[in-house]
């Protein structure tokens, strides 16, 4: 009867299993016959047997990339297409994030859409008050700004002629040359002005888009999103839902970190401004908080006004140290305040907020350095909640279904 322990040799099998010749090698098992009408010849094979799985997984890849670019590049063509109407609903949107803790606060006590009409009226209040600050500073103080411009002209004419050896009849040759450039080029001055026109009426236009927008947004925006929600299959609504409460939580952060840098930026160009002396101090200042709303490069278009009003006002070595005040200003924001500021705000590594907005610049130029930063985190944000199934913070559900409530 056969042992019931399995794999141990019987005693009287060991001879006869070592005396078998060390260096005998079983024979090998001979090759199996093909399928009857299959042939073996790797010459007859199909094409596709032949290609290496590498580069067929590569291949896959490639064509799906490329279909992918064509629709991002397709998106964009479109967005430009419609820029008229697509630029005014992004400003719209960046401004509801801003301004819908204040509509929510005003809710509390009076209707929605009071709330709503109130907050937009504030608005079109705070940047026309602020405007027209700018306008009255410059007013009160054209007459000495007029009177210091034609000292300063002298003074940078001495510091050029000293420094460069550029004489006074060369200076009046370049003015003479500009001048018939601008003669010859009067054929075109009609087109340019039409050109100017339509800008302007589409600057206008786009204003009151916006506006209407953020009154809508501000007083429907829940029900507008539920809609756009319902455009979706009922088995991907959740996630799509979860997805746009996460995005409008990072354009809030964005929207509030925005503001203290705008702020610091303002106070520190504005000051330096003041200590120098250099007229209209105040109202570079609100221009330097406007312009720093487009990150990094706004602060250093609109710093370039308190420069070039030292420049002809107070001579070019006050216009020198303006500018380095100006530049150490824009490092702080580059360097500090937009990658840790806005980085830790909206959870974006400080490169990513950098190489967002240089890749905004180069395709879409000042609109695109204006929304890189919440588009980069929106798109990071979404895209972790998706992928690794990141909750939804509590506060923020908290406060979308209070609105959805009071709605």
């Amino acid at each position: 009867m056969p042992s019931a322990r399995v794999g141990r040799a019987d005693p009287a099998d060991l001879p006869r299993l070592g005396a078998q010749a060390p260096d005998s090698h079983p024979e090998p098992a001979p090759p199996m016959a093909a399928a009857p009408g299959v042939d073996t010849d790797p010459a007859h094979q199909p094409a596709a047997w032949q290609v290496p799985m590498g580069v067929r997984t590569a291949s896959e890849w490639s064509w799906r990339l490329l279909i992918i670019a064509a629709a991002v590049l397709g998106a964009l063509y479109l967005f430009a297409y419609l820029s008229e109407v697509t630029v005014p609903l992004i400003v719209a949107l960046l401004l509801s994030a801003l301004l819908y803790p204040v509509t929510r606060f005003l809710a509390r006590n009076i209707p929605r859409g009071a709330a709503a009409g109130l907050t937009v009226i504030g608005t079109l209040a705070l940047i026309i008050g602020a405007l027209s600050f700018v306008g009255s500073q410059f007013t009160s103080q054209f007459g000495d700004i007029s009177s210091q411009v034609g000292q300063g002209v002298d003074e940078v004419r001495g510091w050029f002629r000293d420094t460069f050896g550029i004489t006074d009849t060369q200076v009046e040759e370049w003015i003479d040359q500009a001048r018939e450039t601008v003669s010859s080029s009067g054929g075109n001055l009609g087109q340019t002005a039409a050109q100017a026109g339509l800008t302007v009426t589409h600057l206008v236009a786009g204003f009151f888009i916006a506006m209407f927008a953020l009154f809508f947004f501000l007083y429907q925006g829940e029900q507008i999103w539920a809609w756009v929600v319902r455009l979706f299959p009922r088995s991907s609504r959740d996630r799509v839902h979860s997805s746009g409460v996460i995005a409008w939580g990072q354009l809030s952060a964005f929207t509030r970190a925005t503001i203290l840098v705008a702020a610091v930026d303002a106070l520190g160009i504005g000051l330096v401004a003041a200590l120098l002396g250099v007229p209209f101090a105040s109202g570079v200042a609100v221009l330097v908080f406007f312009g720093a709303f487009v990150p990094v490069i706004g602060a250093a278009i609109s710093g370039a006004v308190p420069v070039l009003l030292a420049l002809v006002a107070l001579g070019p070595v006050k216009a020198l140290i303006m500018l380095g005040g100006v530049i150490a200003v824009q490092q702080l924001e580059s360097h500090v305040l937009q990658p840790l500021v806005l980085g830790r705000a909206v959870r974006v590594h400080p490169l990513a907020v950098i190489l967002g907005i240089a890749a905004g610049v180069v395709v879409a130029g000042v609109l695109g350095a204006l929304i890189a930063v919440p588009l980069v985190a929106v798109l990071n944000a979404v895209g972790h909640h998706l992928l690794d199934g990141r909750e939804v913070p509590a506060d923020l559900a908290r406060e979308l279904e209070e609105a959805e409530e009071a709605g």
